[in-house]
């Protein structure tokens, strides 16, 4: 095994339709990638199997330092065990994902939610590199966040601090959110609300957040409402956690960030208007590594013990 192949670890990030890992060096470059759908309806046991084929693919004969994971649901850092998750990845919930990793490779494994991930990565050498507190907002499938403070990631008493998607949001109405519950900033400003409420205005099926978009560029004035009124939801709400976390710096990925300057322009006046004189001027910026912040946080987990989040309560 060379010198830099010592230096390096593997990524993983699981989501709810693609598992990707990289093999990421010291200073954050990508050497390569692999990528599988992933088998959520299938169980754990083929969710593992895919992340463990995608480890030993991006490995490709070297012996890396250990594996970083990111992963959809609630994870306990310190354990490594999901906590809960959604029927996207079926019987999710109570993974021992750290150990049963870590039995199959023989490598120390470390494990956080996949949003904590892309904010590690991001406050590495991505938007946030050098800042010494950042916010990271992930708007897509769902809304998530993650606030990074002096390398350290808040994790909350319960594994759960960032699901700024299940803050209450007057502009959800009585609309249903994925949790079960009414009202919340998911159910108004994640992609798949988007989608849903262009299809109840124009009364016909709509598959894709990017239909929704395609239509709006096109003229639509019920599509351009919806993209905007998501936006507007999702920046006030920001606004609300920039008051209450002061971070330096804000970060917004996801996949709903690419609607474009349609989306973002009426997001960050919403996010300002809700701004406290002091925090008036906080930097508000897209992500810079995109899909690859999540691997490249993961692997951050066990490049080095510095960057180790240690789960700030």
């Amino acid at each position: 095994m060379s010198a830099a192949a010592s230096r390096c670890a593997v990524g993983v990030d699981i989501g709810g339709t693609k598992t990707v890992a990289a093999l990421v060096d010291g200073s954050g470059a990508v050497i390569g990638r692999a990528a599988e759908p992933t088998p959520g309806g299938d169980g754990p046991d083929a969710i593992l199997a895919t992340a463990l084929r995608l480890v030993k693919a991006v490995a490709d004969g070297t012996r890396p330092l250990g594996v970083g994971i990111g992963s959809a649901g609630v994870i306990d850092h310190r354990s490594g065990v999901v906590l809960s998750a959604t029927s996207v990845l079926r019987d999710w919930a109570g993974t021992l994902v750290r150990e049963r990793i870590s039995d199959a490779t023989a490598l120390p494994v470390q494990v956080v939610n996949d949003v904590h991930a892309h904010a590690l990565g991001e406050a590495w050498i991505g938007a946030a590199a050098g800042a010494g507190s950042m916010l990271m907002v992930a708007v897509g499938t769902g809304v998530g966040a993650s606030f990074v403070h002096g390398g350290e990631v808040l994790f909350g008493a319960h594994c759960v601090a960032g699901h700024l998607g299940h803050v209450p949001s007057a502009a959800a109405g009585s609309r249903l959110c994925v949790c079960g519950r009414v009202g919340h900033l998911e159910a108004v400003a994640a992609g798949p609300a988007l989608t849903a409420s262009y299809s109840e205005l124009v009364g016909r099926p709509v598959s894709t957040l990017q239909e929704v978009v395609r239509d709006a560029v096109a003229g639509s004035e019920a599509a351009r409402v919806v993209v905007t009124d998501g936006a507007k939801a999702l920046g006030a709400a920001v606004g609300g956690a920039v008051n209450l976390l002061d971070p330096e710096v804000v970060v917004i990925g996801g996949g709903v960030v690419g609607a474009g300057q349609m989306w973002w322009r009426p997001m960050e006046r919403a996010l300002r208007d809700e701004l406290l004189p002091a925090t008036a001027d906080v930097q508000v910026c897209g992500s810079r590594l995109g899909s690859d912040a999540a691997l490249v946080g993961a692997a951050r987990l066990v490049l080095t013990d510095d960057f180790r989040t240690k789960g700030k309560r």
